[in-house]
């Protein structure tokens, strides 16, 4: 299996020209916090020829993939078996003390999505698992049969931002009782049956709620409010992270952390912004920024993406 087969990187131009001014310089490191099946790395590394990348994902079938793919880098490579919120401990692992570039390409990956048994899309029907590192935690399986009703409506609710979470969290838990939801199939019906017909007709009904689950199973937003802070502080003056996000409780998260990074702390009153409270990073991009249709066009997971960036212009005050 050819990782270039199955993934085209979304937004590969823009990441790169926006993280090349801090790139540039000799001896340069760059973190690929979702590392996947290496195409952004593989053209920073093509693209920056003394560069030093580091590679995070908790998924070993992509780093086996990727590790392949960027095996003619030798020893520029560093691949590390860690969940992104670890960022700061998996740089240090492998000897550095900072970072030039950070990229995160948050959500799930290709590999995930295409490989049927790994329960991820709705699509095919396949054993509920949905775990990104398959050597740990809770499947959505053991999700979907040990949650009270209560706990099933509220990761509906919060992760999925389903109307009709408390709907399909009864339905789960009454056909759970006959029989034990083990493939993402039978899960499917169950919510298909749920759902009124005219809800039917405007969208699939188990989208929010796959959503949900997997947000749940891989604690994707509890890690990622930790990830970016951690993140961040690895970045010197003049160094810049680019994350992508495909959801809004992801994006809304970077917002707010890149917001507060790039807000002054002075307090109200004060006639002079003094230096340590200056901002500590400027924004890169107004908003979150689009696909064109081009990109959408040429590759249609790219649809969704919200793509933030930022830049550090104050070094952190000392402790």
């Amino acid at each position: 299996m050819d990782a270039r087969d199955l993934h085209t990187p979304v937004l590969l131009d823009r990441c790169i020209d926006l993280l090349a001014p801090a790139l540039e310089r000799p001896g340069a490191v760059a973190v690929d916090g979702t590392l996947g099946m290496g195409g952004h790395s593989e053209a920073l590394l093509e693209r920056f020829e003394s560069l030093q990348l580091v590679g995070l994902d908790r998924d070993t079938d992509a780093l086996r993939l990727a590790g392949e793919r960027l095996a003619r880098f030798g020893d520029r490579v560093h691949l590390v078996h860690t969940v992104y919120d670890e960022i700061a401990e998996a740089v240090a692992s492998v000897g550095f003390t900072h970072v030039d570039g950070i990229l995160f390409d948050l959500g799930v990956s290709s590999l995930q999505l295409d490989e049927a048994d790994r329960g991820f899309a709705y699509s095919k029907d396949a054993p509920l698992d949905m775990r990104m590192d398959q050597t740990a935690g809770l499947t959505a399986a053991e999700v979907v049969a040990t949650y009270p009703e209560s706990a099933l409506r509220r990761i509906f609710e919060r992760y999925g931002e389903e109307k009709l979470s408390a709907r399909y969290a009864r339905a789960i838990v009454a056909a759970r009782a006959s029989g034990p939801i083990e493939r993402s199939g039978r899960l499917v019906q169950i919510l298909h049956d749920a759902t009124p017909a005219a809800i039917q007709r405007a969208g699939h009904p188990a989208k929010r709620v796959f959503q949900a689950l997997r947000i749940e199973v891989n604690a994707e937003l509890s890690v990622l409010e930790d990830t970016i802070p951690a993140a961040l502080s690895l970045l010197p003056v003049g160094g810049r992270i680019v994350v992508m996000s495909y959801q809004s409780l992801e994006d809304r998260l970077v917002k707010n952390a890149f917001a507060d990074a790039s807000a002054s702390t002075s307090p109200a009153g004060l006639p002079v912004e003094l230096p340590e409270h200056a901002p500590r990073f400027r924004l890169l991009v107004k908003g979150a920024e689009l696909a064109d249709d081009e990109e959408r066009a040429r590759n249609p997971r790219a649809t969704p993406v919200r793509l933030r960036a930022a830049e550090r212009i104050r070094p952190e005050a000392a402790a």
